[in-house]
């Protein structure tokens, strides 16, 4: 016959084994989340500070989020991920004018620095940039725009994470034209995955 205190001790081995097996069910489901193929919104806000800081532009931005190593044929580190980024929207020059850009990025959590709200990350990619406007010297509308940010996903609940960063972006013909006088500028993102 089983005594109390033996009772008490199976039903606690019990519970542990079930909270466990709960809590490493529960982890493997957010790293299989984490590792699909996501998507967000985001809205970029910029100015310009170089060659003139009279320029302002916001943008609604469309994103997808791969796995790295299934987009390129290599090993790639469990954390990388490719970001593709579209982006439209008007720049005031300072008359609005319109202004596109297509990016891709490599992105990297860094876990290290992960709490229990937030995930923060670095990332640099290179895309093209079409603005309705040219600075003096700048020669062409159509330019590359390489970038570097940092940013973090933000969790607040048990739904979808928000996501903010901080980038440098610079524009450049790439020495297509004569005239390649860059432009640079500060942007924010703030955004969602859904």
């Amino acid at each position: 016959m089983i005594k109390t205190g033996q009772t008490h001790i199976v039903i606690i081995l019990v519970l542990t084994v079930l909270l466990s097996t709960a809590t490493a069910y529960a982890q493997e489901d957010a790293q299989r989340r984490f590792s699909e193929t996501r998507y967000a919104l985001a809205v970029n806000g910029g100015h310009s500070y170089s060659p003139t800081n009279e320029i302002q532009f916001v943008q609604g931005a469309a994103i997808a989020l791969f796995d790295y190593d299934r987009i390129w044929p290599h090993h790639a580190p469990e954390l990388l991920r490719f970001k593709v980024e579209g982006a439209a929207g008007i720049a005031s020059t300072p008359h609005a004018r319109a202004q596109i850009s297509l990016n891709m990025l490599a992105l990297y959590f860094s876990d290290a620095l992960k709490t229990s709200t937030m995930r923060p990350y670095v990332e640099a990619g290179i895309g093209l940039n079409y603005s309705d406007y040219q600075v003096d010297g700048q020669g062409m509308r159509i330019n590359f725009n390489p970038l570097l940010g940092i940013g973090s996903e933000i969790s607040f609940n048990d739904g979808p994470p928000w996501f903010i960063a901080c980038r440098l972006h610079h524009l450049s013909n790439g020495g297509f034209h004569s005239d390649n006088r860059g432009m640079n500028s500060a942007v924010l993102q703030v955004g969602r995955f859904f």
